[in-house]
């Protein structure tokens, strides 16, 4: 039996948040090596691979608070320069994909995702299914949607995967990022977190290091939290992929505990 994972690059990890426009593209290079690794040392193993937009998109979003709405002509200029931001990371990750051996296939969520005040209410997913059909790894990122309320906003690599969650059904969900997951009040790693213990964890959570229009770390566990209690038996794993063989071993070992574990 396949096993099919989402892993989101997170854009802690393949940027710099602190400067904008800035790639880390040595580790990008290491990153996109290991998931070939993984797909060669499981080739049961079928990936849907999105990722954030670290210090390209939430730097242009912030400028002009695209996540809460676009009305004015500035505003739909913003829109379109998050959009062209967005898109000047997403090629930086196909070109290091391709040139680490894997065959992804960019799909890009702006040609066709819908939202409803927020919320993604329809995104085409067939590219998606075909790119998983042919051994084509799709690659999605956070990107601008149009917005029936707000006219356009943004959505979050996080909104794609719970959105794709409900017609793909993944087994597992792996958000790599610079942090090592959730952590304690002492610096420690929370294990594990659930919808029963999510209420004493809440406290623990903070926004993102630098510019995140979409919530950082807070949003990231709030989404995973509410998809696991939709979906039991679903795993999601929060961890750090600094580490040099950190990601292919948790794509290749989904016993492996690295990071916060959250499960229904």
């Amino acid at each position: 039996m396949s096993e099919l994972v989402f892993l989101k690059l997170g854009g802690s990890l393949i940027t710099d948040k602190t400067r904008p426009y800035t790639c880390q593209v040595e580790r990008l290079r290491r990153l996109a090596t290991e998931i070939r690794a993984a797909l060669e040392q499981r080739p049961d193993l079928r990936l849907v691979l999105g990722h954030g937009s670290g210090s390209f998109g939430h730097q242009a979003a912030a400028a002009h608070d695209t996540r809460r709405g676009v009305h004015t002509a500035e505003q739909w200029r913003g829109y379109a320069g998050v959009a062209a931001a967005a898109a000047r990371l997403n090629q930086m990750v196909l070109d290091a994909l391709w040139e680490a051996g894997v065959p992804a296939l960019a799909v890009r969520p702006s040609s066709s995702a819908r939202c409803h005040d927020g919320r993604l209410v329809h995104m085409d997913i067939e590219p998606i299914r075909r790119g998983l059909e042919h051994g084509l790894p799709p690659l999605l990122h956070g990107d601008v949607a149009l917005d029936a309320v707000r006219g356009g906003t943004i959505v979050s690599t996080e909104d794609l995967f719970v959105y794709l969650a409900g017609p793909l059904s993944p087994q597992r969900i792996l958000l790599a990022g610079e942090v090592e997951g959730v952590l304690d009040r002492q610096g420690g790693v929370v294990a594990r977190v659930t919808p029963a213990t999510f209420p004493a964890v809440r406290p623990l959570l903070s926004g993102s290091h630098g510019v995140d229009v979409t919530g950082g770390m807070a949003d990231k566990v709030v989404r995973m939290v509410g998809l696991v209690e939709e979906r039991p038996g679903l795993v999601v794993r929060v961890f750090s992929g600094l580490e040099a063989g950190c990601l292919q071993r948790a794509l290749v070992e989904p016993e492996w505990a690295v990071g916060t574990q959250i499960v229904a």
